[in-house]
This record gives structure tokens, C-alpha cells and sequence, in this order.
């Protein structure tokens, strides 16, 4: 499984998604962003599991205790 986290100035990362694969986990994060900044920060399609948050991190094991069946598992754009 592939862990998605997310996070936004001030905040500690959040487990917002999982995936199957990374492959996924990348399609995904590249069809959520709508644009990306200089800085490293990025704004991500409403709705999505990175909205309202400013970076993403993939990881290919759990960086937190946060229970992965409380996210979303492999979520698509046809979710929304």
C-alpha cells in the first residue's frame, strides 16, 4: 500500500489517501494540481483528497498512527 499525506502551513502532515500502487498515488496527485508554485507549494482541484492543502508527501509506509481505513483508498477524479 501507498500512503498520500498532505499538509499546510503550520500543520503537521495528514494521511488524506491511499493507494494500491504508487503509480496511482502519482496519477492521482498529478491530475489533483492545479498549479504549481516556486516555492514548493501547490493548489489542488476542490474536492480532491488535497484540497485545502499547500504539499503532499508519498510515502510507501505509515509515517504516522493515523488509520488508513479512515481515508479514502484509491479515490479517482470520477469520485467527486
Amino acid at each position: 500500500m501507498h500512503f498520500l499525506y498532505a499538509s499546510k502551513p503550520g500543520t503537521t502532515k495528514k494521511l488524506v489517501a491511499t493507494f494500491d500502487s504508487e503509480q496511482q498515488l502519482l496519477a492521482y496527485v498529478g491530475w489533483a494540481t492545479l498549479k504549481k508554485h516556486a516555492d514548493g507549494t501547490s493548489k489542488f482541484e476542490q474536492g480532491s483528497a488535497l484540497a485545502g492543502y499547500q504539499r503532499w508527501e508519498p510515502s510507501a509506509v505509515p509515517l504516522s498512527g493515523e488509520d488508513a481505513a479512515q481515508v479514502l483508498h484509491n479515490p479517482t477524479p470520477s469520485m467527486l
